[in-house]
């Protein structure tokens, strides 16, 4: 195993570049800095093949290809990835010839065996092929990935959660991809099994250099240093205890009403958590996901053991390994009570209805209709919700 530590004393080693021609697939996993590096990579899309590199994707984030290529489920309501999608994405890396060009997408992760990976792997080009795989360590993953499981109809509270995650074998319910995705060991050794632990390379993210993976993936490319830039972007950011706790509660409701899934991606994920992410940034007074202490011990436990597996692959790891596991000295609970601010919860309804109102909902027949005072209001729920869904379809 090649390691090229961070120390705040020593200068950072820029690893060498890739052989010219390497088609770079990076494949997260989820909440590891896979957005932000997107985001730069695509904002520098057309600086690349200046320095020999190509970014083949036409979006920031192929999600629909990627999760094609491992036959998953698009979230909840979006859109149903078709092998469309997949073979679209392989035809422009194919156009990129002999240059060098990378693929970004968390969802690789999602690849459940061997040959899942051994088709992805083959069908974007075989031995030229490296993988890079970016780890945080799990402690601070878990707070970030339930908070983005909510945002896809999960009613589970955190707490509960992690007891299911950690606790309760064998640890697949209610979020089954979760350990697919950050059983960080068995994730690099099936692609290792692969390509070989020689086109593996792991970027142990440092949370103290932010802009740290933007340069590793410059130096692993070939790229001029500081090309790659952040790129502000408001709708990653995580929710905060309070709107995930909104979020929570309206899932159970609108699950409770059987109300379609793609009611839920246009106006809620879509257009109440879009909006307010984009309208609202917390403030020092929100209160933070706080994870109890048996879950951090639990977690970096869990990761430390995950270390030792990944060194024995014999993959190329960039980056201190020690961090994946390091327990803070004392995890700081939540301080206050979690309370959605008024101007938050405005911007969140005010996402509805801007979504809704793209396809105004019109009156029922009069001769079928009753009044609202005749009617339940969870049948006035389920009801509005099948008339949004018919004008979301025809649009």
């Amino acid at each position: 195993m090649e390691t090229d530590c961070t120390r705040d004393d020593v200068p950072v080693k820029r690893p060498e570049p890739l052989p010219a021609g390497t088609r770079l697939l990076h494949i997260g996993p989820h909440k590891t800095g896979t957005t932000s590096i997107q985001g730069a990579l695509f904002a520098a899309k057309d600086q690349l093949p200046v320095h020999g590199v190509e970014f083949p994707a036409h979006t920031r984030h192929p999600m629909e290809a990627a999760l094609a290529a491992c036959a998953r489920p698009a979230m909840m309501g979006d859109v149903v990835p078709t092998d469309r999608h997949w073979t679209n994405l392989v035809k422009q890396v194919e156009a990129t010839g002999r240059r060098t060009s990378v693929v970004s997408s968390e969802f690789f992760a999602d690849a459940e065996d061997e040959a899942t990976v051994a088709r992805i792997v083959g069908q974007l080009g075989g031995d030229r092929v490296h993988v890079l795989v970016t780890l945080r360590p799990l402690a601070r993953i878990m707070p970030s990935q339930w908070q983005q499981y909510v945002q896809n109809g999960l009613r589970m509270g955190y707490e509960d959660w992690l007891r299911h995650m950690l606790r309760k074998a064998p640890y697949e319910q209610p979020t089954p991809s979760f350990w697919r995705r950050h059983g960080h060991d068995r994730l690099v050794e099936r692609w290792a099994e692969v390509v070989g632990p020689r086109r593996v390379t792991v970027v142990v993210v440092d949370d103290r250099d932010r802009e740290g993976l933007m340069r590793t993936f410059e130096a692993l490319l070939g790229l001029p240093e500081n090309l790659l830039q952040p790129v502000p972007d408001t709708a990653n950011r995580s929710l905060t205890l309070a709107e995930t706790e909104m979020l929570r509660n309206l899932n159970k409701e609108f699950r409770g009403n059987g109300l379609p899934d793609e009611l839920y991606s246009r106006l809620v994920r879509n257009g109440a958590v879009m909006h307010m992410k984009n309208a609202c940034s917390p403030t020092p007074q929100d209160v933070k996901i706080s994870t109890p202490a048996w879950a951090v011990e639990a977690a970096a436990a869990r990761a430390a053991g995950m270390a030792e597996r990944i060194a024995r692959t014999g993959v190329r790891v960039l980056g201190d390994p020690a961090l994946l596991s390091v327990v803070p000295a004392s995890p700081s609970p939540a301080s206050g009570e979690a309370r959605i601010a008024p101007e938050v919860a405005a911007q969140a309804l005010y996402g509805a209805l801007a979504a809704a109102a793209e396809a105004p909902v019109r009156h029922a027949n009069p001769a079928k209709a009753r009044t609202v005072h005749q009617t339940s209001s969870k049948e006035l729920v389920k009801v509005l919700g099948h008339r949004c869904l018919r004008k979301l379809r025809r649009h």
